[in-house]
């Protein structure tokens, strides 16, 4: 299988990881009054399909014991397991986290959920897999919450009206950074196993990154059937829906929500691969910076800020800013161990 040999490939993929988690919405916002119960189909196959297309690829290039399908007959049960758990809590806390955007907006969903995410995704990891230093990870985790509070802090400040906060949208937004913090720890043990073997690429009975990526994504398909038919009849926002919705929506519409799963499902393939050379905690803890991304789609491809107060604009910067020190500290985290 493919990996990167070194620390900058290894930075980079994580990077790009970044790039595609804070992207993958742009396809969602392209679809007219479509709901996103109705997308999420869609989008769901999309992560399947384009993890399984990496698996055949790049997961299986020189075959030997590493490839997919040999690892995947050589997993241990529980690993498997793991992931599929993994896949199947991030589902219900990604669509939670749609739904959280939608009740109280953009500026108190993404710090609530994706800072709650952050800080629990990262430290369980890293306690389950210690790699690098932790008070520098530690120093990069609190730089990105803040560049997530300078989010939250630009959007407030835009002046140009918004969604009141309730207290049941908070619920959500809390309940989904909780639920989207658990999946990377399952990931962890996964790829880990219950014997670890820092000598071997892929310990004995544990999952490879390329294995973990498609059962993670089989767990969040399967979580469709069982949460989306929920959601569709009785909705946290908006009036129910019927699948009749999704038969009749136009086909660029599902081509769109195969893409946004192909995209986000890409950035997790990046964030296991890199995470098998630097660590999970680590990848994971750069990979969430997706905000800083989709904050910049926000004002330059979809002009959310046009008019906006100067003020907006100085905690844009300061978010970037913030963003930027702290993929600094994570990298300098793993040059340190």
């Amino acid at each position: 299988m493919f990996l990167p040999a070194t620390f900058t490939a290894a930075l980079l993929m994580t990077i790009l990881c970044t790039c595609c988690w804070g992207s993958w919405a742009n396809t969602f916002k392209l679809t007219k009054n479509y709901r996103f119960e109705l997308f999420y189909w869609d989008y769901a196959v999309g992560i399947l399909l384009i993890s399984l297309l990496f698996a055949f690829t790049l997961g299986s290039a020189g075959g030997g014991p590493y490839s997919f399908l040999q690892n995947l007959r050589q997993a241990d049960g529980i690993c498997l397991l793991y992931a599929l758990a993994g896949g199947f809590i991030f589902n219900i806390a990604n669509v939670l986290l749609t739904a959280g955007i939608d009740m109280v907006g953009l500026a108190v969903a993404f710090p609530l959920a994706i800072g709650i995410a952050l800080v629990e995704g990262t430290a369980m990891s890293y306690l389950l897999h210690p790699q690098g230093s932790a008070g520098l990870l530690g120093a990069g985790v609190l730089m990105a919450l803040v560049a997530i509070l300078f989010v939250g802090l630009a959007y407030a400040a835009r002046g140009l009206g918004g969604v009141v906060t309730s207290m049941r949208g908070s619920l959500v937004c809390i309940v989904s950074g909780l639920l989207m913090g658990v999946f990377a720890p399952l990931i962890t043990k996964a790829t880990q196993g219950n014997h670890p073997d820092p000598s071997m690429l892929v310990s004995p009975g544990a999952l490879s990154p390329y294995t973990a990526a498609v059962c993670m994504t089989l767990g969040a398909f399967l979580c469709c059937f069982v949460f989306n038919p929920i959601l569709m009849r009785k909705p946290l926002v908006g009036t129910p829906v019927s699948i009749s919705g999704y038969i009749s929506a136009p086909a660029n519409y599902h081509a769109l929500g195969l893409l946004g799963g192909a995209i986000w499902g890409t950035g997790t393939v990046l964030n296991f691969v890199a995470g098998g050379f630097v660590g999970l905690p680590i990848s994971y803890a750069i990979g969430q910076s997706a905000p800083m991304i989709a904050t910049l789609w926000g004002v330059f491809a979809w002009h959310e800020f046009r008019g906006a107060r100067a003020k907006s604009k100085l905690y844009l910067g300061a978010m970037i800013a913030c963003y930027l020190l702290a993929v600094g500290l994570i990298a300098l985290a793993y040059k340190a161990s």
